[in-house]
């Protein structure tokens, strides 16, 4: 039981990514030129995320807002499914088998702190990949000489100019964002969904398949609220670590955070 409830886990990891990737990777593209742009002196300054998005657009049509988006299907399927399959397992480890009434933080934040740093060796490559390739549409500062073909010639480039390193640029903060963020994400995911089963299904068992999608939207959606909230500034400095364009520019995600006003 405890085996075939582990590869569920994974299987809605997996489909979960993918439909991550489907919905959410425009406003990813926009981010990540936002952080970009708006932080590099000489780059193209957009007003809001909807200045960007008409942009983009205008510029490139839908197809811009999918850039790196091959990447980010392979990475997020993955990265998804590891993170819940561990999270799952690890948790269940914590827990020794035995189901409390409630959800325990001292158990949900080492589950999901831990899977999240081991992903995050499978998610740093392909988005250092797909930031690369968002950030060199039409407002891009990067040459037309040295942009890539595609996802794979980025990857390879990466590594030829870089070496095996150079794929992992980024990797410790995308370690501290995948780890602090998903112990905030599971803390509220786990909360809201028993406040809100405690709630609902005493209430009325009618309907209860479409109360668990609903349980399920909302707590997924207030965790992943959680989640933004708590490492957005690691996000931004990431992404100035990836894309920059001297190999030899800082790592160190707290002094990019300093020189840009966030601490």
């Amino acid at each position: 039981m405890g085996e075939a409830s582990s590869y569920k886990e994974y299987l809605a990891g997996l489909l979960a990514g993918v439909a991550t990737v489907i919905t959410g990777h425009p406003f990813d593209t926009v981010k990540v030129k936002l952080q970009k742009h708006n932080t590099e002196a000489h780059g193209v300054t957009y007003r809001s995320g909807l200045h960007c998005t008409a942009r983009i657009l205008k510029t490139e049509g839908v197809k811009g807002l999918y850039r790196g988006a091959t990447s980010s299907f392979v990475g997020m399927a993955f990265e998804s499914s590891l993170l819940f399959g561990i999270y799952s397992q690890t948790k269940q480890s914590l827990q020794g088998g035995v189901q409390n009434s409630g959800p325990q933080l001292q158990v949900i934040i080492p589950s999901a702190a831990y899977s999240g740093a081991l992903i995050s060796f499978v998610l740093c490559p392909s988005e250092l990949v797909k930031c690369r390739m968002q950030v060199q549409g039409t407002d891009s500062l990067v040459p037309r000489s040295r942009r890539y073909s595609g996802p794979l010639d980025c990857a390879l480039k990466a590594v030829k100019t870089e070496g095996v390193t150079g794929i992992f640029r980024g990797g410790f903060t995308t370690l501290l964002r995948e780890s602090f963020g998903n112990a905030v994400f599971f803390s509220v995911y786990e909360y809201v969904r028993y406040y809100m089963h405690s709630r609902l299904k005493a209430a009325s068992s009618d309907n209860s398949h479409l109360i668990d999608v609903g349980i399920g939207i909302v707590s997924g959606g207030l965790g992943g609220v959680g989640f933004w909230s708590a490492v957005l500034p690691f996000d931004v400095a990431k992404t100035i670590i990836q894309t920059a364009p001297d190999k030899s520019s800082t790592r160190n995600p707290f002094q990019i955070l300093s020189s840009e006003g966030w601490i």
